[in-house]
């Protein structure tokens, strides 16, 4: 019974707080009260009702949510954060890892998702260290999302357990 009531009582006690704060009208806070909080605040109760019981479903949900959220806030207020794909990837390949550690599921998913993550975030500089080694091995980079798409199809359609 407490479960039930865990995740709908996040979400109105953090809506609450955000529409309360809204009004306060703190000048420090209001560049924060926009709609990446409350993605956050839904997040956070997935998260909550996940890691409060047995009902591992809600981890990856929240991490993505929570995640988008901070990602948004941050990539607003701060120079340095990357606004790239690979973000993203990364944000969704933690909530893989994260639903693994306590279902131990998703473990290829995560550590795919990783390796996607890096490969978007560091492409300019795989193609640089590529373009240091030589021409050729730059001309077979480009056919690399080709390679995928086979690993893909084998997967869906040749592997049979």
């Amino acid at each position: 019974m407490k479960q039930q009531r865990l995740f709908p009582g996040v979400i109105l006690i953090g809506f609450g707080l955000y529409f309360f704060l809204q009004q306060t009208g703190i000048s420090g806070i209001q560049p924060f009260l926009s709609w990446p909080t409350l993605l956050i605040v839904i997040g956070l109760a997935f998260l909550a009702e996940a890691y409060s019981g047995n009902e591992a479903s809600g981890i990856l949900p929240g991490v993505i949510l929570t995640g988008f959220g901070i990602h948004f806030h941050v990539v607003n207020h701060f120079d340095f954060w990357s606004n790239d794909t690979g973000v993203f990837i990364l944000i969704i390949s933690l909530g893989f890892l994260m639903q693994y550690q306590k279902t131990r599921k998703g473990l290829f998913q995560g550590l795919l998702f990783l390796v996607l993550a890096i490969i978007a975030l560091f492409y300019d500089k795989v193609i640089e260290w590529l373009g240091i080694l030589e021409n050729r091995a730059l001309s077979l980079w480009q056919f690399w999302p080709i390679v995928l798409i086979v690993i893909g199809g084998y997967l869906l359609f040749i592997k049979k357990k």
